[in-house]
């Protein structure tokens, strides 16, 4: 059976995760920094609301992307070179977060990023645990993706683009911070075509937990994200 969380109720084993419902795990329990973070933790993830109440997901097996196995193309290597795009961290984390909530989804009626989901993501950027990466053209944001850091794992959650490979783009440049700041793995959640192409691919869900579990315990100073992006070249 479902579980409904109160405010002060614990999640349950993600084993109990229903497979049929795409890893559903639980409902309710609210949207505080404490709870999300120990959410990502356990390897949990919100996913939409009802009725302003949080849906708690735990999918099995796990789309995940270890960053050396990053695939960088050599026609999105040609976009880093010579589309003009400029590519910023953590200075328009709400903008990002709008941007992908307003795009439309194969297959998804609406968008899972209601209001309190924003807000939430929002103190959690405040807080210095969830971060953006935007992409720019002509001083307006085109792309750009964003997701939480807790030790040296970095859990995905949006992307979006309104320029051909702005989101690629934004990507590539996480890939790099994250190899340079030796990050572990990227959760990517649940399985796509766009991930796959990038070099995603699915994990067992065990070995997801085992991975997160040593990636979580390793230290590393929150805040906005800064970057000598500048002087990379590809």
């Amino acid at each position: 059976m479902l579980t409904y969380l109160r405010p002060a109720d614990p999640f349950p084993p993600v084993t109990s995760a229903q497979a049929e419902m795409g890893g559903l795990l639980a409902v309710g329990g609210g949207l505080q920094p404490d709870r999300l973070l120990e959410a990502y933790r356990r390897g949990i993830f919100p996913w939409g609301t009802v009725e302003g109440h949080p849906l708690w997901y735990s999918p099995a097996p796990r789309m995940v992307l270890f960053p050396a196995e990053f695939r960088l193309t050599r026609s999105l290597r040609k976009t880093l070179r010579h589309a003009g795009f400029t590519v910023q961290f953590d200075t328009d984390f709400a903008g990002v977060m709008t941007r992908c909530a307003a795009t439309p989804r194969p297959g998804q009626d609406g968008t899972w990023i209601t209001p309190e989901m924003l807000d939430a993501y929002v103190r959690l950027h405040e807080l210095g645990w969830a971060h953006s990466v935007e992409t720019w053209a002509g001083g307006e944001l085109v792309g750009g993706l964003y997701g939480l850091a807790i030790g040296r794992m970095f859990y995905g959650e949006s992307m979006f683009a309104l320029r051909r490979d702005a989101s690629k783009v934004a990507f590539a440049h996480l890939v790099r911070y994250l190899v340079e700041n030796d990050f572990t793995m990227i959760d990517c959640q649940m399985h796509t075509s766009h991930l796959a192409s990038l070099g995603g691919r699915e994990i067992p869900r065990t070995d997801f937990l085992r991975q997160l579990e040593a990636s979580t315990a390793k230290g590393i100073e929150r805040g906005p994200w800064a970057t000598r992006h500048a002087d990379w070249t590809w």
